[in-house]
Formats: structure tokens, sequence, C-alpha cells
């Protein structure tokens, strides 16, 4: 039996999820294969989204129509900005979900669109844009992208225990594998793991440190106007000499030192074992205790990962203070299972060489939901665009720390576990979560993948925000009426100056200057008092920042210039000049632009200077005779 589709998505995770519902959203007909429907959007790991350089990019996802942000304030049960105290470009929205209520709002959502064909199979075979099921059905379609997750010849850890699947209790992808290599691609093995689950009532919570949320918590979408949810505590505890001593006596019992593992795994995220092992200085090592869902009987002990046997994780959970009679409902485990090494991509996330195949998600070596999710999103958008016909979506550095992940996955590849942090961006000032829906939304609405009432959001919040900017413009003579509301606000005034200046003081706080401007400066109060807190903080930090932010705008529009110098596919690197070593390196990652080559490990600038000239002289060719054609076809224009 054969099957058409405009796009098949292999995967329901949450890279799956967000490829097949915007490619559905663009008016494509989709086909997601899973092979469990009941497991589409489950969170395998902790129940939380978002976090430092994450929840960025869940901001980045919604903006450019994505679900996750929807999801995750459907099912959020502690909503919490980190590095709060810090810099607007350090910090980072969390949200702690309820698992099952997200997984429903992920498959609420996919079942709201109408060109969206969920299958249930596995899939046994993949020739380009054919997939076979293990019962014989083909689906055929104009692209395939693949977001297999850890599932991919997945193999679960436990002590010496050693289980096909590539989470608890559903099973592995077994021959996608050999279809992948059968189309040329190189593979590596990679390894995550989980900590263990406690059973919520075992646990002496009087003896744990308590970790609140925001006192008043903020949504991830835009389309939400209230948390739903109830919002609980979390917890903390510690582990301590004893429970390090434990795992250093077990090492040889552990998959990762034992040798029955040899992937990498997360260098970030590391398991309890790497940690005692490579921290022995530190005293105790912090856990989260976290709750898996309103109802849910377990607690998520986030921060003690580990495939240790079950006698030692035993012994180490009940060493925590607070857990001495705790019961452990699920081991953790590690997973080892395939990756595609991403240097095989282009920045559309299409194979290289395979037209209308994209990967997406942990398949290229990331590690996270948000990683994920945001490339499946770009794959999905670029495989919408392939059978449109339409330009590819490729988004700039200085313009997402989506495009700042994906430009390293693909120019430098990965041999661990990819873990996206504010640091990996260069112009980490213009990629804050405040002018998220400025930089992005407009690319989306080019394309036809916002609805109606996310793009009337989306401009009244710009709407506002930019009457904000207007007005704190405002000039602030320091006479006598002017300085008397302003000592209100706690400010005062010597010279003439603007209200976007008076921003840049540490003691300045927007609401007690919108309150003291209500009578002298009617509109720049309504202007101000017409935001949003998020709204509220961006425009205070974007003015506060300005000088810094002009600065970094400056420098990206400088690689930009090399960004938009497009290098040709059918491009050879045989150039006068070049060494076999350059040759060897540009012709590996084929760079799509010349930014993008500059940025290969080893390419020196010499380099990136003669490919420059040539790209230029053939410019320069084609423009000349691009100039004579058309001269030509208008008669005395060229001499006879």
């Amino acid at each position: 039996m054969q099957h058409h589709f405009d796009i098949i998505v292999i995967g329901g995770g949450h890279a799956g999820a967000e490829a097949a519902r915007v490619a559905a959203r663009g008016g494509a007909r989709v086909a997601m294969v899973t092979m469990l429907r009941d497991a589409i959007g489950r969170m395998s790991c902790n129940p939380a989204i978002g976090g430092l350089a994450k929840g960025n990019l869940v901001k980045e996802i919604d903006a450019l129509g994505g679900l996750m942000g929807e999801a995750t304030d459907r099912a959020g049960i502690q909503f919490k900005v980190l590095n709060r105290s810090k810099g607007p470009a350090v910090q980072g929205p969390r949200a702690q979900c309820d698992r099952d209520l997200y997984a429903a709002a992920v498959q609420e959502i996919l079942a709201a669109e109408p060109n969206l064909t969920i299958i249930e199979g596995v899939v046994s075979k993949l020739d380009a844009r054919n997939v076979i099921l293990q019962d014989g059905t083909t689906l055929r379609a104009r692209a395939v992208i693949v977001t297999t997750g850890t599932f991919l010849r997945a193999l679960m850890h436990s002590g010496e225990v050693k289980t096909t699947g590539g989470r608890f209790g559903e099973p592995s992808a077994e021959t996608l594998s050999d279809s992948l290599r059968a189309l040329g691609l190189r593979l590596g093995r990679l390894k995550t793991g989980t900590p263990p689950r406690v059973d919520k009532t075992t646990v002496d919570y009087t003896k744990l440190e308590i970790a609140p949320g925001d006192e008043h918590p903020r949504p991830f979408s835009i389309l939400t106007d209230r948390l739903e949810q109830p919002q609980i505590l979390c917890w903390l505890t510690y582990t301590g000499a004893f429970a390090h001593d434990l795992i250093r006596a077990n090492l040889h019992r552990a998959p990762m030192y034992s040798g029955q593992i040899q992937a990498a795994g997360p260098r970030y995220c590391p398991s309890i074992e790497d940690k005692v092992v490579r921290f022995a200085e530190k005293e105790r090592h912090q856990v989260f205790v976290e709750p898996e869902g309103l109802t849910h009987p377990w607690l998520y002990m986030n921060g003690i990962s580990t495939s240790l046997p079950p006698d030692v994780q035993d012994a180490v959970i009940q060493s925590l203070p607070g857990f001495e009679q705790a019961k452990i409902a699920r081991y953790g485990y590690a997973v080892e299972y395939d990756f595609v090494n991403p240097e095989q991509l282009d920045a559309t996330l299409q194979v290289r060489g395979v037209d209308g195949l994209f990967l997406a998600g942990q398949i290229n070596g990331t590690s996270g939901y948000e990683e994920a999710a945001a490339q499946g999103l770009l794959a999905g958008i670029n495989a919408l665009q392939s059978i449109r016909g339409g330009e590819p979506v490729m988004l700039r550095r200085d313009q997402a720390y989506a495009a700042v992940m994906i430009d390293d996955l693909v120019t430098l590849g990965t041999e661990e576990p990819y873990r996206m942090f504010t640091s990996r961006a260069e112009h980490r000032l213009l990629l804050g979560c405040d002018s998220v829906y400025e930089r992005l939304s407009p690319v989306a609405e080019r394309l036809g993948i916002l609805n109606d009432e996310r793009k009337r959001r989306i401009d009244a919040r710009v709407t506002r925000m930019r009457r904000a900017f207007a007005f704190a413009e405002t000039e602030l003579r320091p006479d006598r009426e002017t300085s008397a509301w302003l000592r209100d606000a706690d400010l005062e005034l010597t010279t003439q100056t603007t209200i976007a200046k008076l921003t840049q003081r540490p003691n300045f706080d927007l609401a007690r200057f919108t309150g003291a401007a209500t009578v002298a400066l009617p509109d720049v109060a309504a202007a101000f008092g017409a935001l949003t807190e998020e709204e509220r903080e961006g425009v205070v930090s974007q003015l506060r920042y300005a000088g810094y932010i002009d600065r970094q705008q400056r420098e990206a529009a400088k690689m930009q210039e090399d960004d938009e110098l497009v290098i040709p596919r059918t491009m050879t690197y045989a150039l006068p000049g070049l060494s076999r070593e350059m040759v060897e390196k540009l012709t590996r990652v084929q760079p799509m632009s010349l930014g993008q080559a500059a940025r290969i490990p080893g390419v020196t600038p010499a380099a990136v200077a003669i490919v420059r000239m040539h790209l230029r002289r053939g410019r320069r060719r084609f423009e000349v005779r691009g100039s004579r054609e058309e001269a030509a076809e208008t008669p005395g224009l060229l001499p006879s």
C-alpha cells in the first residue's frame, strides 16, 4: 500500500512535533510517523523547559510560530527567570512542567492541524524521499525530516545490565541507521543519561531547602494571557562524603568506567559518577528535587544522572538529607545511540547531496528538548520552502540563538552532545528575549506560518514597545516643576537630558517614574503604563545598554557582509594560493557562505581572503557578462 504526502516527519519528539506543526500550518500535507502515538511530546528526562540560553530558544520558537511555548504554559507548574540579578543578556526563563499535561498539550495542538496525519508505525527503511514501514506500507513525499532522538540502535545501560530501547518501556529503531549509511552518511555514537525517580511519599521535606518559583510567574508564549496551573515548590538537597566514597568504590560497575559504554556523554550535564571523579575536590553536589507533576507520584532527582547498579543507587539516594527512608520508583540509566555528525548537513539542515532529506534534533548530536525543538522548527520551515520552490531560511548568528546553534553544528560538527549556552553567541546582547518578536516574527509572517491571533498580538506588542521607545527620547529640563515631580521618582536633574538617559541610572525604576509623570507628561506615562511587565523590562534594558547594543550591531553588520557572500554549491577549492590542508577543510564542510568558511576551525584569514577574491572576481565576471548580454538586446549600446 502506498500513500503520498508533501512532507514526512519521522519521530514524535520535540523536534518532530515542531517540524510537523510548522509544515502543516504552512499548507503542506504532512505525515508524522511515530512508534507510539501516546508518546508524542513525552518528556524523556527532566520535566522542565527553558533555562539559560534554552529559554531564549523557546521564545524564538514562539516568535516563529512554534508550539513549545504554548505547551509549556499549559503545563507549567513553576516559572522562574534564572540569573535575574544579572544583565538581560544572561537571563533565562525556565518552567517546571507537569510531564503528563505537557504531552497532552503537544498532542492537542497537533490534533488541531487539519493538514497533519499521525501514523503509528516503525520505519524499516528510508530511501531519500520514500519511507517504508515494517508492515510493508510505503509513504512517499517530496521531503522527509528525520527526528529520531535517542532511538537509533539505542541501548540502555543500568550497571552491568543492557537493554535494547531508546527510553524506558519503548523500543529502539534498529534498521534506520543502515538506510542513513546507504545514503552515504557517517554515523557515530553518543550517550545520555537520566537520574532515578523517587516515590514522593517517602521523603522528609522538612530536611530539604525550598526552591520557590517567581512571585509573578511569566509565561513563555505571546498567546498566553494567564497561567492556569497551580504553582508549586521545588526543593534542594546535597550529596555528601558517604555518597562520593560509595560511587568511587563502585566505578568498576559503572558502564562509562568499565568500558561497557564507549560513546561520549554530555560534558555540561555529567553523571554523578563523572562529577565525583572530575570534581574530586568538591565536598558536595547540589540535587534539585522536582515534582514530575501535580498528581504524579514521583520526584525527579535533577543533578544525579547515573547508570550505576540499582543497589548503589539505593544507597546513594538514602544518603541524601531528607531521603533516609526514600524508595526509588524508577532507577536511573544511560542510553547509547547513533547520531549523524552534523558537518554533513548544510545550514538549512538538509543533508548535503540528498535533496529533500532533512535531519533535526538529537540525531544531529545535540542534547535537550529546546535545542531539538528549534532544529525541528527550522528543518520544517526549510522542508516547506523546498516543496514550495521558495528561498531557504538561514537565520544569522546575530539574529537568533537557533542560528548560532545550527551554524556551530554544521560548521564545527560535534563529538559530544551539544548544548546551547549564551557564551556561544558573539552578539548575545542582540539575542535577548526582550526583542525576539521584533527580530524573528517578520520572518514567520513572510512565510505565512503565523495565524491571525498570533500576528495580532505580536503587532500590538511591537507597537507598544516602539511607542515607548519614541517617548523615551522626550527631553527633560531641570526647571522647578520638572525637578519637583522627578523627586517623587527619587531622581535628581541638574542638566537637560532625555528619559532614555535617565534609564541608565542605577536607581531608575520605570514604575515609579511612570507614576510620577502621570500629571506632568500624561502621554509618556500612558505609553509606559500600557506595557506588560516583560515589555517594561525589555524597554529599560534596551535603553540602558543602548551603547553596547549599537556596538554589537555594528560588529554584526561587518560579519553580515561575509555571510551574504554566497559560495555556489558547485564551488571547487583547488585555487592558486590555497594549501592542501585548506582545500581539504573547505571541501569537507562545503560552506554556504564566506562567513561560514571563516568560522571553520583551522581555516586561516589568508585562505578566506583568497576565497573572497575568487568569489568577487566571479561575481564581477557574471555582472559584466550580464550587462553585455542586456546591452546586446538594446540596439546601439555595444560597438559593432
